[in-house]
């Protein structure tokens, strides 16, 4: 008798190997199918962040684009609202009254109704602003109106730290802040000469017509790919007593008090610098106005640089170490200034090499020191933003205005107050570290 039973099996290893087969080639789909999703989800958070970077970018840009576009046509400001230099300077000053005041309003705001609204509105008031600017029948309407450009503009200063505040902590904030460095030290290179041009081809008006255009620009990319990265609080109360409260809860914080600090006595050096470099360089070292344009140029090339230098640093270093390093040899460079200018030993090219050198450690002292500020903070990041931004405006005003009371003919009133500014900042830094050497608990209160 045959045997039947070597056909059913042969039929079932058969069956068996096509199940097995269909099953591993189902699994492999999936596989397939997941890695595909995972790549797709991943570049199109690529694509978010990317899209986040040029929108924070655009919005940082706003003030430096308000204050150097338009510096190149003062005189042509002057003579066509038929008054003098000093007065259109007045221009300037009303801007940055407008940026201080502005920081103080917008940051419980921030905090209390979320990022995107408060950014929005601020972005409106400075489009209407610079509008008013361009249509300006007098020099009194220019300065008022250049107030209200800044207290809008200002609000990009602030709104963007809290966001990057929101979305990121650590090394990685500071890194991030660096970034937005580099745009924010291209923008006073690319600025003056844009605004040359349209002097030239056009009229100052035009100037800020363009301002406006770009706020406006800002405005409507932030309605469309910004997203909101806190919610309303209604528990942060804007009655001005809370308001002042909280500025006061934020000050006690010993973090934010020794890098807030920090950041604001690194500001005042580089304000220091801005206020004297024009007399150091055309007046004393004999260079041409178009010579000074280019290491002018030159120098914030270099603040550039540093900011991207400091995000490969964080790679290997903490954010701390970073800073302490980079203010310990920012105070070492401009003592060599300092004894060269007593001794009068240092040249043009070791006056230019020393200053380059001192500004490259600002860029790194600057993203890391106000990364460290924000760091305790979540709730109230709006607030800390505002408040360390006011600091730097007010430490940045007293240091050009000292060098500019101290002026002696001399490259040593802007050279020693760079180096004091240096050395409160180093004293902050280095005096406070084995009390904020550690990492700082969140502060939510």
């Amino acid at each position: 008798m045959r045997d039947v039973s070597r056909p059913v099996k042969a039929i079932n290893n058969t069956w068996k190997e096509i199940t097995l087969h269909s099953t591993s080639k189902k699994k492999q789909e999936d596989r397939t199918e997941s890695t595909a999703s995972i790549q797709a989800e991943q570049a199109l958070e690529r694509k978010r962040h990317n899209t986040l970077i040029l929108v924070l970018a655009g919005i940082m840009a706003i003030g430096p684009f308000s204050t150097d576009m338009y510096l190149p046509g003062f005189l042509a400001i002057g003579k066509g609202l038929k008054t003098d230099i000093a007065h259109v300077g007045l221009s300037l000053t009303s801007y940055f009254i407008g940026v201080s005041i502005g920081q103080i309003v917008y940051g419980p705001l921030l905090d209390r109704y979320g990022r995107k609204k408060p950014l929005m509105l601020g972005f409106l008031v400075y489009t209407v602003a610079s509008l008013g600017c361009a249509l300006s029948p007098t020099i009194n309407v220019l300065v008022a109106m250049r107030f209200f450009a800044g207290f809008g503009a200002c609000v990009g200063i602030v709104g963007s730290r809290a966001v990057v505040r929101d979305l990121f902590s650590g090394t990685e904030m500071a890194r991030m802040l660096s970034l937005l460095m580099m745009v924010f030290g291209i923008a006073p290179i690319v600025a003056p000469t844009i605004g040359s041009f349209i002097v030239s081809a056009f009229s100052w008006q035009y100037i800020f017509l363009v301002l406006a255009a770009i706020g406006f620009l800002v405005f409507l990319a932030m309605g469309k790919f910004l997203r909101e990265t806190k919610g309303r609080d209604d528990s942060i109360s804007l009655h001005p007593k809370n308001v002042m409260l909280e500025y006061v809860d934020v000050f006690r914080n010993r973090a934010f008090v020794t890098y807030g600090l920090a950041a604001a006595a690194a500001t005042a050096g580089f304000f220091s610098y801005i206020a004297g470099s024009a007399f150091v360089y055309m007046k004393l070292l004999g260079f041409t106005e178009i010579e000074f344009g280019l290491i002018y140029g030159g120098n914030v090339v270099g603040l550039v640089l540093s900011s991207q230098i400091n995000r490969v640093l964080l790679k290997r270093h903490s954010a701390p170490q970073v800073l302490r390093t980079a203010a310990a040899a920012q105070f070492f460079l401009i003592m060599l200034l300092v004894i060269g200018g007593f001794t009068g030993f240092v040249g043009k090219a070791a006056i230019l090499g020393l200053i380059f050198c001192y500004l490259f450690g600002f860029g790194c002292i600057m993203s890391n020191a106000i990364a460290l500020a924000l760091e305790p903070f979540t709730r109230n990041a709006g607030t800390a933003s505002a408040l360390i931004g006011s600091l730097q405006m007010v430490a940045g005003a007293l240091s050009s205005g000292l060098v500019s009371y101290l002026h002696n003919g001399t490259m040593m009133p802007m050279v020693l107050m760079m180096a004091g500014c240096t050395c409160i900042g180093l004293l902050l830094l280095f005096g406070s570290a084995l009390v904020v050497n550690r990492s700082p608990e969140t502060h939510n209160r």
